[in-house]
């Protein structure tokens, strides 16, 4: 295939769109909401109204303000009035109402601020094309660009060509503790040539995270390219998407995706008319937090039980049966195909010296705005909840924001003028994680939320080493005798010691980083475990 096949193939699809789109939300928490009948009834209004020709009512994933859902966009060619207009928790009843209003007719559905803070200090890359494209049409991905950049890198870059590009674009990892992406694919390559695997991490589990389910529901496509393009890069040609079963509406989306892919010739024996083959198959987990991490997860692709096993050797030397294995989780490949395109200058030239790029926030909790937020690194808490999320409702105070899920930390209110990259979470006790950020008010207890997350870590431990087997139940029985008023300062310094035990010596991440909860809440909010003593300080 020419370069200008592929162009010409994005121009017809682009050029087949209707004039005016009216984008729906189908995302799993707009379809809770009702979505799907919006959906069906704007278009049996356009039916009703003679409008097939000029109004096109497209399906789309998340548009990020999950709070305000269902939500429904109008991108109009013929009218500048209505182009840019959306509106928030529109019901089944108010549906046909939006259609009227593209004739002048009276609109019943709330309309939404499109320059809400909310919107305008975001930075979609990875999102660029969540709630603007339909996730099910392989044409829609194409008329944005799709597959370009994988054309680019099969036809006029090198293997090497590629990951120096990724290097240069200075991309951590986007799972948990930002290892370089580069690096990590540059190890792979090195290996001899021979079998070898691409895996995408799926398994999010953290509670009040839903970051990757958002995008393998609104853009499948694009973890799709990004898959491919490590695949060429490492000379691997077999992938595999590891996604819990917790995702069905994900799941049917790429399942959709793959077979569209190969049909149009983008995966498969000779991708893109070209001698390189790249395969991708979906495997569904079973739900265990512990197979977020890398070797438990390959365990349950091999077959085996979910459990992590000591490293070295690390995945690139001995991964899936044995073979190398790249894994990057869904964010870091959504950021390969835009890399690509626009360069690795322009990519380096957002965020901060050590954390480029942006970072997809869950943005939840006592907050009046909650939902997916795409943002620059370096951006400030504050600007986060404050500005974009509007603060606490009714005028309350922000107490705390619990970011990295249970892996992270309580970040006091103090603290909210503090940079979100990697380097200044990690100083402050917490971690970036996979982006989870929960905001709490002043009627949360820190040593109840210390409580709920060790509670979450003991129950999905895989059990295989004991320190996080046995401690984090010890840990989790003395929060819940401080919390009965049974306990000591004695009982405190055991836990702080307990915490310190286990995390230095836990086989794997979630041991590591389960007590991080705890430290960080003695660390900023020892005031509210002493209230709780038998004995008061």
């Amino acid at each position: 295939m020419e370069f200008s096949e592929l162009q010409d193939l994005a121009e017809q699809e682009k050029q087949a769109q209707k004039p005016t789109r009216v984008h729906c939300c189908t995302s799993t928490g707009c379809q809770a909401a009702q979505s799907l009948a919006v959906k069906k009834g704007m278009e049996q209004a356009v039916k009703d109204q003679g409008l097939q020709e000029e109004v096109q009512i497209v399906g789309v994933g998340c548009m990020g303000f999950c709070g305000q859902g269902p939500i429904v966009q109008i991108d109009s060619e013929s009218s500048e009035a209505a182009n840019g207009l959306y509106y928030e928790k529109v019901t089944p009843a108010q549906a046909p109402s939006i259609i009227d209003g593209l004739k002048g007719g009276e609109v019943t559905a709330n309309q939404g601020d499109p320059n809400h803070p909310f919107f305008s200090r975001q930075f979609p890359i990875v999102r660029e094309y969540s709630g603007k494209i339909d996730p099910e049409s392989i044409g829609e991905y194409l008329a944005m660009g799709g597959y370009q950049s994988l054309y680019h890198a099969v036809y006029e870059m090198s293997p090497q060509e590629v990951i120096a590009e990724i290097t240069k674009a200075g991309l951590r990892g986007r799972g948990g503790a930002g290892y370089p992406t580069g690096l990590k694919w540059a190890t792979m390559a090195k290996m001899p040539s021979g079998q070898k695997y691409v895996i995408c991490n799926a398994d999010e589990g953290d509670p009040g995270a839903f970051m990757d389910r958002s995008v393998l529901e609104s853009d499948p496509h694009r973890i799709l390219e990004g898959m491919a393009i490590a695949g060429y890069a490492v000379g691997a040609n077999q992938g595999y998407i590891y996604v819990r079963a917790e995702y069905p509406l994900a799941i049917t989306r790429l399942e959709k995706a793959i077979r569209q892919a190969k049909r149009q010739g983008f995966l498969g024996s000779g991708i893109l008319g070209s001698s390189i083959d790249f395969n991708i198959a979906i495997r569904v987990g079973a739900g265990a937090f512990v197979c977020g991490e890398e070797t438990a997860l390959i365990a349950s692709i091999d077959g085996g039980r979910g459990v992590p096993r000591p490293r070295p050797p690390y995945p690139a030397v001995s991964g899936l049966w044995g073979e190398p294995t790249l894994i990057n989780n869904v964010e870091t490949l959504g950021n390969i195909a835009p890399i690509i395109r626009n360069g690795s200058d322009w990519f380096a030239g957002i965020g901060t010296e050590k954390s480029k790029g942006t970072k997809i926030f869950s943005l939840t909790g006592k907050v009046c705005n909650n939902g997916l937020i795409e943002v620059p690194m370096g951006i400030t808490l504050r600007e986060i909840v404050e500005v974009m999320g509007g603060g606490v409702p009714d005028g309350g105070k922000v107490k705390a924001v619990q970011t990295g899920g249970p892996s992270g930390g309580c970040i006091p209110a103090e603290y909210m003028d503090t940079p979100v990259d990697y380097d200044s979470l990690t100083k402050l006790g917490s971690m970036m994680g996979s982006g989870g950020m929960v905001v709490m008010d002043d009627s949360t207890n820190m040593v109840q939320v210390a409580q709920f997350y060790m509670e979450f870590c003991q129950e999905e431990s895989c059990g295989k080493c004991i320190p996080c087997r046995t401690g984090t139940v010890q840990m989790y029985e003395l929060l819940t005798k401080v919390i009965k008023g049974k306990g000591t300062l004695a009982d405190l310094e055991t836990l702080e010691n307990l915490c310190q035990m286990v995390r230095v010596t836990s086989l794997c991440g979630l041991g590591m980083s389960a007590p991080n909860p705890v430290l960080s809440t003695l660390r900023y909010f020892k005031s509210e475990y002493e209230e709780f003593l038998a004995v008061k300080a």
